[in-house]
């Protein structure tokens, strides 16, 4: 069942793609801004920054990644190209340009797609942002996901907590509770194996000097998917030309962890992309 949009109720929807479809919610009315998250998460990770956008009047689409969520999980290729792809063609058919904001691996493929299509994109904002490759034992990690893919679900919820280092969000609980019962459903552990397996962050890296489109790098100081947050933050920005906001006793979702910092800063960031506009 869907919803008029104009009601602030998120729509489901679903685009088309050759191996399958997209899902995507839409609501609210104005300049488009579409939410992408990142590996192994549901749109659902927006939940508190969307209707802080709707309010401030934008047209809302947030979507779930290929074999993710309700999206179709008949997918060959996964990665930052392949979704870059996917939030292009969803852009293309809603209308755009559009301001693209991107969590994880989903900021690495907004990076992506500003680089190809520089006419669909004014605006970006990257949030724990994936844009280059780094070491450590988050990537081990999740290399023996893709070899423990029955149990993929229970591993990630094991493991998913860890990232939310510093303030939790209200419903935390509930909420790793539905990426679980995600990742269970048929299809999905065997898809999340393959972007893992196929995800390689240098495909973006090697783009980063094409980027033109505004951009606004939000990082939370306590993100553990980082060495040093604050450094890798520096290095996107000088590599982009962009802003920083730091977000304190925030983790790898500070979209999520702090709402009330996050939701004025891209607040800001959206209304000067419009005045540039």
């Amino acid at each position: 069942m869907t919803t008029n949009p104009r009601d602030g109720v998120p729509t489901t929807h679903y685009l088309s793609r050759a191996e399958g479809r997209i899902a995507y919610d839409v609501s609210g009315e104005g300049p488009l801004v579409v939410l992408v998250p990142g590996m192994g998460d549901l749109r659902s990770t927006y939940r508190f920054l969307a209707p802080g956008l709707r309010s401030a009047g934008y047209r809302v689409v947030a979507t779930d990644l290929r074999g993710h969520g309700d999206s179709d999980t008949g997918f060959t290729a996964y990665g930052d190209a392949e979704t870059a792809a996917d939030v292009l063609a969803l852009v293309e058919a809603l209308g755009g340009p559009a301001v693209i904001i991107g969590n994880s691996m989903g900021a690495g493929a907004a990076a992506y797609a500003a680089s190809e299509r520089a006419d669909l994109v004014s605006g970006l904002v990257l949030v724990g942002p994936f844009v280059r490759n780094t070491s450590g034992a988050v990537q081990t990690m999740l290399m023996r996901l893709a070899m423990l893919r029955p149990w993929a679900g229970l591993v990630w919820r094991t493991y998913l907590p860890k990232l939310y280092a510093g303030q939790q969000p209200p419903d935390q609980r509930t909420y790793l509770d539905a990426v679980a019962a995600a990742m269970s459903r048929t299809g999905h552990a065997k898809a999340f194996a393959r972007l893992v397996a196929q995800l390689d962050h240098s495909v973006v890296e090697a783009r980063l000097g094409e980027v033109q489109a505004k951009t606004l790098v939000v990082m939370g100081d306590l993100d553990p998917d980082f060495p040093d947050p604050r450094a890798e933050a520096d290095w996107i920005a000088a590599h982009l030309d962009a802003r920083v906001v730091m977000v304190p006793e925030a983790g790898h979702y500070p979209q999520s962890q702090r709402p009330d910092l996050v939701v004025p800063a891209i607040l800001e960031f959206l209304a000067e992309v419009s005045h540039r506009a």
